[in-house]
């Protein structure tokens, strides 16, 4: 078995090869793995175990369609991480973000299309939902995206369902709650509380903290993928959730409970322009159909998360570029 990994030294995409390559997904212990990314400033080749004998890098553009026709060859399947992911980024300027999530979704599409690749793993986000107040969506809920980065991810998934329709190519497609683990960049909403916490720096949170979130474990998310991958169906999408339903503001007085803080480190920020209020998936589908359920409960991954930053400096605290007083994302 022979994987191609778009994205595979970004957060999520790192996770799951990492796990793959030490053998935790049984019948692909022996699988080889090709990494396709551009190495932009999510992305880190420290993510990745280089050295070892089954992995193959290539820097790269998921939108270059001659490198794409040029690697795809042999590969038996496609697990397609590579995305622009940060909303405040997106709504800066959402160029790059239509370029990748899009124009980079079809590029890939139709090189796998082109070279006779048998199945691709799409994975997007529940923000294409937009925003719920009361229940959870399932997979048949209309695409209501608020942000240029959610937009752009939902045009993605529109593609990729475009070439499994129209082509008949193996597109499955994934859509996640907001991840949480190790290895996560500092500009999202945890890690940025948590580095600015350890740090003796104040905290930001945009507006009342009302905004609800699902909180997915990424260790839990990659086993979710490789469930769709190895056991999924054509043409079909799967929600994954981690079981979490809690508000902005509980989750800040979390942090600041286990980083000895308290309010005073709080700042209140206007809010996020479209700010979504709530998220929420029902992920029964993935659940009865195909087997998942998380490993991970919030109560217990939290604190790891924070122990896991405290542990490991080296990996935020050289990122001198960024403002730890900004905004995160959530």
């Amino acid at each position: 078995m022979k994987l191609l990994v778009t994205g595979g030294a970004g957060f999520i995409g790192s996770t799951y090869v990492r796990r793959l390559l030490a053998g935790e997904y049984p019948g692909y212990e022996d699988a080889e793995v090709t990494v396709l990314d551009k190495l932009t400033y999510a992305g880190s080749l420290d993510n990745l175990p280089t050295d070892h004998p089954r992995l193959f890098f290539v820097r790269g553009d998921v939108c270059d369609q001659d490198l794409l026709r040029l690697l795809l060859p042999g590969h038996d399947a496609v697990v397609h991480f590579a995305a622009e992911s940060h909303v405040d980024r997106s709504l800066q300027d959402g160029s790059a973000f239509v370029r990748t999530n899009v124009g980079g979704t079809q590029h890939l599409l139709e090189a796998c299309l082109a070279t006779g690749v048998g199945t691709v793993v799409h994975v997007s986000t529940d923000e294409v939902y937009g925003s719920i107040e009361t229940g959870s969506w399932d997979e048949q809920e209309p695409l209501l995206p608020n942000s240029p980065y959610a937009a752009s991810k939902a045009g993605s998934d529109l593609v990729a369902r475009s070439y499994w329709r129209a082509h008949g190519l193996d597109v499955r497609i994934t859509r996640c709650s907001n991840n949480y683990g190790p290895r996560q960049h500092p500009e999202k909403f945890l890690p940025r509380f948590i580095t600015n916490l350890l740090s003796g720096l104040p905290v930001p949170l945009y507006g009342d903290g009302r905004n609800s979130r699902e909180w997915l474990h990424v260790d839990d998310h990659c086993r979710a993928i490789h469930a769709v991958l190895t056991r999924g169906s054509a043409g079909e999408i799967y929600n994954i959730g981690g079981g979490s339903d809690l508000t902005n503001r509980e989750v800040t007085g979390r942090l600041l409970e286990l980083c000895g803080a308290d309010w005073s480190m709080v700042r209140h920020v206007e809010d996020r322009k479209g700010h979504d209020l709530r998220y929420s998936v029902d992920d029964s589908k993935i659940r009865e159909q195909l087997g998942y359920r998380p490993h991970w409960n919030f109560e217990d991954g939290l604190p790891a998360i924070v122990d896991w930053y405290r542990e490991n400096p080296r990996f935020w605290r050289p990122q001198g570029e960024l403002d730890l007083t900004q905004e995160g994302a959530a």
